[in-house]
């Protein structure tokens, strides 16, 4: 559609801001939409109407809406076309192998990136229009935490403060606090670098928490650090949790299982399953994996688990002390296991060992990712 206008406004059709100002009239060109003078304050009306109804949607639980949210440099596709919901409270865990778009995530979520398209809320503020008021809601610690190993903890804490514009009485106020949440008083005078691995990520969190954030996000808080140091960070986690969202990726799978609510996995730039861990642990299992050990002839053994009909894929192997090793798929919910025990009984044979195998959210996570497989991307 042209307009016969020869001076018309040029609005970006996603955003409905003006791209270019005044220009002659030449329809749809590059993503925008040439609207004439006489037509300009419709136009802005009905966007900000739409605008209006998409955050009036997001409900006072939400913390963190995506809605089909992409991000691209140059020609590579980090991210493409995500959704999800973070409710307030929850602690979310976003996995996937190096390169399926995690860091690239956190970061629109935290401010320092546009998605390319799609919208990104926190809070109900537009992550697209609100930079400054998103980056005030958000606590953020990216993977390699940037920190000034030549000034002390406490001066790096005030210094961080008053570029994020904290007052001075604000500051100093939230100053003690966090240095109390992160355990870090008896260390607020020490040089940065003389720390440990484990207080220095403490010092980055408290660096999160300056301007008391509702929602924190974590880019893996527990990289590179030693058991003890896990326990510890986790331990902080926790705590803040109680009064903040946490959004965090990790490649510590155990780690997710253990702090979080929900979980989403990631690969090539889409979520590709999110839930519980509990409910993902399940999400292939199509049955259970069986191993028994047991003692008699091996090949009527054999020959008599290959013919119960939910027994699949059974394998043998014959141990030192002569006791046979049963590994199978049983069907069904422990049908497989009472039917070879069934059997055991009905032919005297021997019994020490029948359970079934626990699947952990590392199996899944290998089995959802395994396939399409993941190259480390530059941005990703």
């Amino acid at each position: 559609m042209f307009c016969e206008h020869e001076v018309c406004e040029i609005y970006d059709l996603e955003y409905g801001d003006p791209v270019v100002g005044q220009g002659e009239c030449d329809g749809f060109l590059g993503g925008t939409l040439d609207v004439c003078g006489t037509h300009s304050l419709l136009w802005c009306c009905l966007f900000w109407i739409g605008r209006t109804m998409v955050l009036q949607a997001i409900d006072d639980t939400t913390m963190i809406r995506v809605q089909e949210a992409s991000r691209c440099f140059g020609r590579h596709v980090a991210v493409q076309d995500i959704s999800f919901d973070v409710r307030k409270g929850e602690i979310v865990g976003l996995l996937g192998p190096n390169g399926a778009g995690k860091t690239t995530t956190l970061r629109m979520l935290a401010g320092f990136l546009r998605p390319s398209a799609g919208r990104v809320y926190i809070d109900g503020v537009d992550g697209y229009d609100g930079d400054e008021d998103v980056r005030n809601r958000v606590g953020y610690l990216p993977e390699n935490t940037p920190l000034y190993g030549d000034m002390r903890v406490h001066e790096y804490l005030r210094f961080r403060g008053r570029l994020k514009g904290m007052h001075r009485r604000e500051l100093r106020k939230r100053l003690d606090a966090v240095l109390v949440s992160c355990d870090l008083r008896d260390r607020s005078r020490s040089l940065i670098r003389t720390l440990s691995k484990g207080y220095r990520q403490r010092v980055g969190i408290a660096d999160c928490l300056l301007q008391d954030p509702p929602c924190l996000i974590l880019d893996e808080p527990t990289i590179g650090l030693d058991p003890n140091q896990i326990r510890q960070v986790r331990t902080l986690i926790q705590s803040l949790a109680e009064s903040h969202t946490i959004l965090l990726s990790t490649h510590i799978l155990s780690e997710a299982e253990l702090l979080c609510d929900r979980v989403m996995i990631m690969n090539r730039g889409a979520i590709i399953a999110a839930d519980t861990p509990n409910a993902l642990a399940g999400l292939r299992q199509g049955g259970e994996q069986v191993v028994a050990e047991v003692r008699g002839p091996a090949e009527a053994i054999q020959a008599a688990v290959g013919e119960l009909p939910d027994i699949q894929d059974a394998t043998f192997t014959k141990l030192a002390d002569g006791w046979l090793r049963v590994c199978f798929m049983g069907q069904g919910q422990g049908e497989g296991r009472m039917q070879l025990y069934a059997l055991l009984c009905r032919h005297r044979w021997d019994l020490r060992l029948l359970r079934a195998e626990v699947r952990h959210l590392e199996d899944i996570f290998a089995a959802l990712t395994e396939e399409g497989g993941s190259e480390e991307g530059a941005h990703a």
